[in-house]
């Protein structure tokens, strides 16, 4: 086990709200040991910063960790040569002019779906109603399951990330997440012949043409689930919230003073969707004044590198007049999120605009709570508008 200090935390209220233990570990024992975490975790913007690159140090490679074991071993749990390999492998589908020039379009027709159907009612849960299904309709183009609804997307993505955050050991979390990933492998195993007889762009058809072994694209798939789907989700009901109860920020995007994307990389890094990524030590280690051993679990905390005082100048607020650019939202090192590119197109080209464009007068209804640590976002968000 590390030497670093302990802290002790209380889990509930940290999944509550994980701001203020965050900030009091920066201020007094940065790199520390959290034992209800069983992990070791950073909490300052340039220690994880730096650390994150040293990937002969702090692995992704975990193979008795929760996301191996639960989902198969992806390229998000691989480094150097096999995670390059499967990154490139995977390049076509999320690169800048594919974006661009495939999934933009269908984005927009998707959300535009939506927002004419929702309309008429004049209320809904922007969480559950918007948010949910905009985020599983992009995703189902992305991946190529495009005969899954977009109700099972946020289901098994869900079941997944509660699965590999389920550091209790809960036997029904477990077995719910086993659930949701034979639901993705019979959905793959639908849509492989149709992609092998008419090819696309999407994950899994450009997966399949690469050649990866089928573990391998089954376990790619299933991480782009687990990441893409709650975290659009999340980030897209969140800046809307963000917006809508800083009313003077969202005057100055619709006035064009600002856009759409300062306002999402801006809640990204004051609320980040992704607030920490795990690594296994892989060799003995000192950083910080703290010795690290083989096989003990660091936790980089990104939630609270984002709301570093000493990187940022107004840290706890949202603000998109604050320089972003430190922002670890995505990451720092090679494993900086494969799909930001999409995200930054779904969310600020696509749902947030027509989202206010479509739902003149929109609102909040009620009260808006949040929740997690490992994931953020509001668990319901009810909202009206002039029908």
């Amino acid at each position: 086990m590390s030497t670093a200090p302990v802290f002790e935390i209380d889990p509930q209220a940290f999944w509550r709200d994980p701001y203020p233990t965050l900030k009091e570990m920066r201020a007094t024992a940065p790199i520390a040991y959290v034992p209800q975490l069983d992990a070791t975790l950073f909490t300052r913007r340039d220690d994880i910063f730096e650390n994150e690159k040293k990937i002969d140090v702090f692995s992704s490679d975990q193979p008795n960790g929760l996301m191996t074991v639960l989902m198969g071993q992806n390229m998000m749990r691989k480094d150097g040569e096999a995670h390059g390999a499967e990154r490139k492998a995977i390049f076509p589908t999320i690169s800048p002019r594919t974006v661009r020039d495939v999934w933009k379009s269908q984005f927009q027709a998707a959300t535009e779906t939506v927002l004419r159907e929702l309309h008429p009612k004049g209320q809904a849960d922007m969480v559950r109603d918007i948010a949910m299904r905009i985020s599983g309709e992009a995703l189902k183009s992305i991946t190529g399951l495009t005969n899954m609804t977009w109700q099972e997307m946020d289901r098994v993505s869900q079941g997944m990330i509660d699965g590999c955050s389920n550091y209790a050991g809960d036997p029904e979390v477990e077995a719910a997440c086993h659930d949701c990933t034979a639901s993705i492998d019979r959905h793959i195993d639908e849509m492989k012949p149709v992609l092998e007889a008419d090819p696309n762009h999407s994950l899994l058809s450009v997966q399949m043409q690469s050649g990866l072994p089928d573990a391998a694209i089954r376990a790619n798939i299933k991480l782009a689930i687990s990441g893409g789907q709650n975290e659009p989700r999340d980030a897209i009901a969140g800046v809307v919230w963000a917006l809508l109860t800083h009313p003077e920020q969202l005057a100055m995007v619709q006035d064009g003073a600002m856009t759409w994307l300062q306002a999402f990389e801006e809640y990204a890094r004051w609320n980040s969707p992704i607030g920490m990524s795990p690594r296994r030590v892989a060799q003995r280690h000192e950083t910080g004044g703290v010795t690290f051993e083989p096989e003990d679990r660091v936790f980089f905390m990104f939630g609270s590198g984002n709301r570093d005082e000493a990187v940022f100048e107004r840290p706890d607020i949202f603000d998109m007049t604050q320089d972003v650019g430190p922002s670890i939202a995505f990451g720092a090192g090679p494993h900086f999120c494969a799909g930001a590119w999409a995200a930054r197109c779904l969310i600020a080209e696509v749902a947030l605009p027509q989202i206010f464009e479509n739902l003149p007068g929109l609102r909040l209804n009620g009260d808006v709570p949040f929740g997690g640590w490992a994931f953020r976002g509001p668990l319901t968000m009810p909202v009206a508008w002039d029908a």
